[in-house]
C-alpha cells in the first residue's frame, strides 16, 4: 500500500492523540468522518498503525530514573542471543533492547524508580546471561523524548 500526502496526515494527528474522533480527525486533515474512518482502517490492515497505546507519565508512577545499559559480550551464537533477548524481554523494566553495530555490542533503555532498582535489575540479568561487560549511564536532563514518528 502507498500511503499519499492525507494519509501522512491521519498518520501524524493520530501519533499526537490516537484517542482524537473520525469527525476531529477528519476536520483536520479534509475528509469526511466516513472516508477517514476507511483511510485509518485500511492503514491499520496494511501495518502503519500497529497498535494505539496511553503514555502514561513515568514520574508519575515512580520511575524516575532513565538508565542506558551498555552491553558487551564474547558470546555471539544464537543459543546466547535467544537466551539474551528473552531475559530482555521478561523484564519490563527495560524499554528498549538493541543489537549494535561497532564497539558496542547491545544498548538497553530501562525505566526505573532509583539508582538501587537499576542495581536490583543488574542483578538480575547478569543472573539470566553470561555478559563480557556492562556498563550503565544514567539520564540526568531529558531533551527530547517522543515517541512521533516524522512521517
Amino acid at each position: 500500500m502507498q500511503i499519499d500526502l492525507i494519509d501522512r496526515k491521519i498518520l501524524r494527528n493520530l501519533q499526537r492523540n490516537a484517542d482524537i474522533s473520525h469527525d476531529d480527525l477528519g476536520a483536520q486533515v479534509g475528509l469526511s468522518r466516513n472516508a477517514c474512518w476507511r483511510r485509518v482502517r485500511a492503514l491499520e490492515q496494511a501495518g502503519f498503525i500497529r497498535k494505539r497505546v496511553v503514555l502514561i507519565d513515568p514520574d508519575r508512577i515512580g520511575l524516575k530514573l532513565t538508565v542506558f545499559l551498555m552491553i558487551r559480550t564474547d558470546r555471539h551464537g544464537p543459543d546466547w542471543l535467544e537466551e539474551f533477548a528473552k531475559a530482555t524481554q521478561d523484564m519490563p523494566e527495560i524499554l528498549g533492547a538493541y543489537r549494535m553495530s561497532g564497539d558496542l555490542d547491545y544498548l538497553l533503555q530501562a525505566r526505573v524508580a532509583d539508582v538501587a532498582a537499576y542495581d536490583a535489575l543488574y542483578q538480575k540479568l547478569i543472573r539470566r546471561v553470561e555478559l563480557a561487560d556492562c556498563s550503565a549511564s544514567f539520564v540526568m536532563e531529558e531533551l527530547k523524548d517522543t515517541t512521533e514518528l516524522p512521517v
